[in-house]
């Protein structure tokens, strides 16, 4: 319950500080390549979150431990 309240107010807030943190840089007259690297900055955890979730399923504990197929073929 409190994971689905909390996403869209954690995601709405993220996304107004990115823009706050765009928009004060153009106020300030600041360089094109400043502000660009400022929006990556803040848009790149996102971007990887996303990447993330695309992929495959986490491996175990047992599966990073241990390998899963030994020499000779075995499970």
């Amino acid at each position: 319950m409190l994971n689905t309240v909390l996403r869209p107010w954690l995601l709405g807030g993220w996304a107004t500080i990115v823009v706050a943190i765009v928009v004060g840089s153009v106020r300030m007259d600041a360089h094109l390549s400043t502000t660009a690297l400022m929006l990556a900055t803040a848009v790149s955890p996102a971007i990887i979150m996303l990447l993330m979730a695309a992929g495959a399923d986490s491996p175990t504990v047992t599966q990073i431990l241990h390998d899963v197929e030994t020499k000779d073929g075995r499970l």
